[in-house]
């Protein structure tokens, strides 16, 4: 019996051509499929700039270098997420809090938010940035979040690495109408891959002059922003930056890749429409649905800590993995703050993602279903 993965990547010979087009070629790296890359992204989100980076994490850590946050620095984030949107504020030396979710959408709580800002106004403690994280493709309710951190002058990082593809208001998730800078993935799991690979979104000239030269160690060859010049091969470090280039080849598979983003994206919503209809008479709860998510997850929640592994043993037996979809980053031992978020503590408790990817076929979905409907609830 074939194991069903919760997620995989689909690659086609387009991309495997688009690979072997660059191996064969002068550039592996630092080439023209990158800037190639960049321009697609930010045509596809309408942004104006994007930033190619080694990965979704690398995303978010030039994002917080490029905002200059640092020691006595309060960066806030979701608990449900992957531990990187936490980690990245932490790599600039700042100290990181968590705002809890909301119940229903699993994204930042804009009440929780609301009240945690007027509490740290209230003894000082105001955070410089916040991370907001589009949980399982669905985007954070943007338009009230940036009201109030711009109420108490908050720049906001989205962190959209489950998100590309989406939309909110009926706009790409990436073109930077709430926040100052986007971050995508591009790991295998997520709308679209590069193999390993991350993009940062932003509008603003001077953010996206930051982002480039944090990626390539600091340094520049712009003879017009350097102290001296000594010639044409000289170059000037400005800033301690890092190696997060992404490869030509990297960017190869992303650009054959975004081609097939919105039928990847077509069908990942008519999957999680199929499991809505035909879980919806189960004792579970089910993820609110919305067309506009990129679904990069189907994350249903059991009446129990105790159902759901039995549910998860259950489902292991037959071949079909599933997952859990997050340990709160504010419990993992490392961080230990003892954040007051019981909404997430309650939906760790209970969530179970499905498999879900775009090339899951009706077989599969088919035997998942039947398991689930199986089972003893």
């Amino acid at each position: 019996m074939k194991r069903i993965p919760y997620s995989r990547q689909c690659i086609d010979q387009d991309d495997i051509d688009a690979v072997v087009e660059v191996l064969k070629s002068d550039f592996l790296t630092q080439g023209s499929k990158v800037p190639e890359f960049e321009a697609a992204v930010t045509q596809y989100v309408g942004a104006k700039y994007g930033i190619a980076v080694s990965s979704g994490t690398a995303a978010l850590h030039v994002a917080c270098l490029a905002l200059e946050i640092g020691p006595g620095d309060r960066v806030w984030t979701s608990p449900i997420s992957f531990v990187a949107s936490a980690n990245a504020a932490l790599y600039c030396g700042a100290e990181v809090d968590f705002v809890d979710i909301d119940p229903d959408t699993f994204n930042m709580s804009v009440s929780c938010l609301a009240a945690k800002l007027y509490e740290a106004a209230r003894v000082g403690t105001l955070p410089k940035a916040l991370i907001v994280v589009h949980m399982a493709g669905a985007s954070a309710d943007m338009q009230q979040i940036a009201a109030l951190a711009a109420s108490y002058d908050i720049a906001i990082i989205e962190d959209a690495a489950h998100a590309l593809g989406g939309h909110y208001q009926g706009r790409p998730v990436g073109c930077c109408q709430y926040s100052v800078i986007t971050c995508f993935s591009f790991h295998p799991v997520k709308s679209i891959t590069s193999g390993e690979g991350g993009m940062a979104m932003t509008n603003c000239p001077q953010l996206a002059e930051r982002m480039q030269l944090f990626r390539s160690h600091g340094i520049t060859r712009d003879r017009q922003k350097m102290n001296r010049d000594d010639g044409p091969w000289y170059y000037e470090q400005q800033v301690l930056g890092f190696n997060y280039r992404m490869s030509d080849i990297h960017a190869a598979l992303g650009i054959s890749q975004l081609r097939k983003l919105d039928g990847f994206i077509s069908k990942r919503i008519a999957l999680a429409s199929q499991y809505r209809d035909a879980l919806v008479d189960l004792p579970l709860c089910l993820p609110v649905f919305s067309a506009d998510s990129a679904w990069h997850l189907y994350v249903i929640r059991v009446k129990s800590a105790t159902r759901r592994e039995l549910l998860y043993q259950h489902l292991k037996r037959q071949g079909i993995d599933v997952n859990v979809h997050y340990i709160p980053v504010a419990v993992q031992p490392f961080y230990a703050i003892g954040a007051d978020v019981p909404n997430a503590e309650n939906h760790y408790s209970a969530a179970l993602s499905l498999p879900l990817f775009a090339e899951l076929s009706d077989d599969a979905m088919e035997r998942i279903i039947g398991c689930l409907t199986r089972f003893d609830w």
